[in-house]
């Protein structure tokens, strides 16, 4: 199996109509994506207030995708075990809010979930190299996290490549996963870097028609010319 076939996408709600998060979970599901990201922010670690864990629990029922949910919050061992029975399948802390990073991602562990590491622009991929058999998964932040909508961050690609570097040393499956200015146009670039799970929100949401297409013009634009 190549790299391109086992690149899964993750379409953020963050990026739908907060009126409409039951159908926008469904049109997900019956579009061919693989996980439903959930961006949490607490107006704390990040300048934005989004959902918490009724917004997981009220779709879980309606959708057997992966649930990804990414916590930008202070202190996100107060509120994994919560997120993990409102119905998470993997749970994604940031490197820059766990003083004991180690700890939180067994924690998440124990709990039954996938294990992931964010990591913010300015955040060197280095720190991982201690807890890269704990992680299931690397979130590298292609915007600087609290909006959606935001300008791809090129510089991004080469720290993709280098966490690409990390995880290769060891036999750990570990996805890399990108968020943040991902379309038809960058999807090619990171898939190329070493990506394997992309976060769309304005792409997919936004696609004037539907959710559908959204997903679809991804997957053409780094499956061209396989």
């Amino acid at each position: 199996m190549s790299r391109q076939d086992s690149v899964v996408i993750a379409p953020s709600l963050l990026s739908a109509n907060f009126g409409r998060f039951a159908e926008a979970a469904i049109e997900v599901t019956a579009g061919g994506a693989e996980y439903l990201h959930f961006d949490v922010m607490d107006g704390v670690f990040v300048p934005n207030i989004t959902f918490g864990m009724p917004a997981v629990k009220a779709v879980r029922p309606l959708s057997t995708v992966f649930f990804d949910v990414h916590l930008m919050i202070v202190q996100p061992e107060r509120y994994i075990e919560a997120f993990a029975l409102a119905g998470a399948d993997g749970i994604t802390v940031h490197a820059e809010a766990c003083t004991h990073l180690d700890r939180v991602l067994g924690q998440i562990r124990a709990l039954g979930k996938r294990a992931g590491v964010a990591l913010n622009p300015a955040t060197p991929p280095d720190c991982l190299e201690y807890v890269l058999d704990k992680i299931d998964l690397v979130l590298v932040m292609t915007v600087n996290p609290g909006f959606g909508g935001q300008s791809f961050l090129p510089r991004m690609l080469e720290k993709i490549r280098r966490v690409r570097e990390l995880i290769e040393q060891v036999d750990n499956p570990i996805h890399i996963e990108v968020d943040g200015g991902i379309d038809a146009t960058t999807a090619p670039l990171v898939v190329e870097a070493g990506a394997t799970a992309l976060v769309a929100g304005t792409s997919v949401f936004g696609n004037p028609l539907g959710v559908h297409n959204g997903i679809s013009l991804l997957r053409e634009s780094y499956s061209a010319g396989r």
